[in-house]
């Protein structure tokens, strides 16, 4: 198919732009970018892209599948389909599955599972809401650290990388410090990422919402930002030890931002990355105790949020992971400290993080669609192409303005553990090119 998208606004953060171009793609490739595009084939289908929004394609560094072991909370092609709605064209999932992802013969499961998911979607005219139906996106696996993400043994990493996980990670916070130095000296000559969570869990003790006046207000045991800040410069004094490269997960204080600048200052080799819900929202919501805001780490409180987006701003903080974590109705109705921290994200983050940052002039265009798509490339070891002529089409095209609601059957994911469920929400994902 060749289509010409007709003054589209094109954000793209490798060239640094922000301009209404015509674009015209045919066979998977951008054929050209110009102010206006007049000479095209007959059978060209035009379309009027005024008000709309295409940059590259989105880019999730972390997120949770339920399958395998959890498919009542989201299967592998519900994970995708979810991401494809949302404007992802790459997606990396964490290796907490049943069973985790710590061996060879997994990794190439899922892969094989994806590469089947693709047969049959092509067979089947899938409802819900894009139209039309996006690609799939690139699936990336991150292949576990230690044995059962029990962060006692380490897995076989050098075999882990030949199956070609994408990188490595517990996904969960790993106390023993002499285990992280080993895997940091072990990993230097497989040139893979890694990332860790750090978080000391005998400070954050039974802790669910961040300590501060809302935390007494509300009665719920808190968590000191130092469970995170402490474990922070402990990873940080390891890095400048081994200098093996290092992404830092789920940031969500201040002073972790703070730490994390001066580290980069001092020419330390890390990366950083929050969730999207750390940039929308701070302990005030949890005054509705939805169990959605139950989050691990926990939302800031205001100085918090404001220090993370000012790192968003200034690149301290690279990347903003959607860290979707479905789970059951069942297993969300609890109450607020007894439910399972998490929410889902894939199809909700990009609308709501435009109406929230860039239609209030907290972030510009290009630095949302920066730490969305080329930054957590990089942070993968990755690149993503430049909107010109001979480039490959991986683009995502966002109307800014549509209005939808968040139900039911306007999601893909199976899960609905989200605070903006029943909302009606402004910017939708039209489709993507992958």
């Amino acid at each position: 198919m060749i289509e010409l998208l007709q003054k589209v606004r094109v954000i793209d953060p490798v060239s640094e732009i922000d301009e209404l171009f015509d674009v015209l793609i045919a066979d998977g490739y951008i054929q050209a970018v110009a102010s206006h595009i007049s000479d095209i084939h007959s059978d060209t289908k035009i379309r009027d892209c005024q008000g709309l929004v295409l940059g590259p394609g989105l880019v999730d560094l972390y997120s949770h599948s339920g399958e395998p072991g959890f498919e009542e909370r989201e299967t592998l092609l519900s994970f995708l389909q979810a991401a494809a709605a949302g404007g992802f064209t790459r997606v990396s999932i964490l290796p907490d599955t049943s069973p985790v992802i710590d061996n060879p013969a997994l990794v190439a499961q899922l892969q094989q599972k994806r590469r089947g998911d693709i047969r049959e979607r092509e067979k089947i005219n899938l409802a819900p809401p894009a139209t039309p139906v996006s690609p799939l996106p690139l699936l990336h696996i991150w292949g576990a650290i230690t044995l059962d993400v029990a962060g006692k043994q380490m897995t076989e990493l050098a075999d882990l990388a030949a199956a070609g996980v994408v990188g490595f990670t517990d996904g969960k916070p790993l106390e023993n410090l002499a285990l992280v130095r080993g895997v940091l000296e072990y990993l230097q000559p497989l040139a893979k990422p890694v990332a860790f969570w750090p978080s000391d869990r005998q400070l954050a003790a039974n802790g669910v919402m961040r300590e501060g006046p809302d935390a007494l207000r509300f009665g719920l045991p808190p968590i000191p930002a130092s469970a995170e800040t402490t474990a922070i410069a402990a990873m940080l004094e390891l890095v400048a030890a081994i200098g093996t490269p290092v992404h830092i997960m789920r940031v969500s204080t201040a002073r972790s931002v703070e730490l994390i600048a001066s580290a980069k200052a001092a020419g330390l080799p890390i990366t950083a990355s929050t969730t999207w819900m750390h940039l929308l929202l701070d302990t005030k919501a949890v005054k509705s105790y939805h169990t959605s805001l139950h989050l691990d780490p926990p939302l800031g409180n205001p100085r918090d949020v404001v220090a993370l987006r000012a790192g968003v701003r200034a690149g301290v903080i690279d990347a903003i992971a959607i860290d979707h974590t479905p789970y059951s109705y069942e297993e969300k109705v609890q109450a607020f400290a007894e439910a399972p921290a998490g929410a889902i994200g894939l199809e909700l983050a990009l609308p709501l993080l435009w109406q929230y940052l860039v239609e209030t002039e907290e972030l510009t265009a290009l630095e949302l669609w920066r730490a969305l798509s080329t930054s957590p490339a990089e942070c993968l070891g990755q690149k993503v192409s430049a909107i010109l002529p001979h480039q490959p089409a991986e683009l995502t095209l966002f109307d800014p303005q549509q209005s939808w609601k968040v139900e039911r059957k306007s999601l893909y994911t199976l899960s609905q553990n989200t605070p903006w469920l029943g909302q009606q929400l402004k910017g939708h994902v039209l489709q993507t090119w992958c």
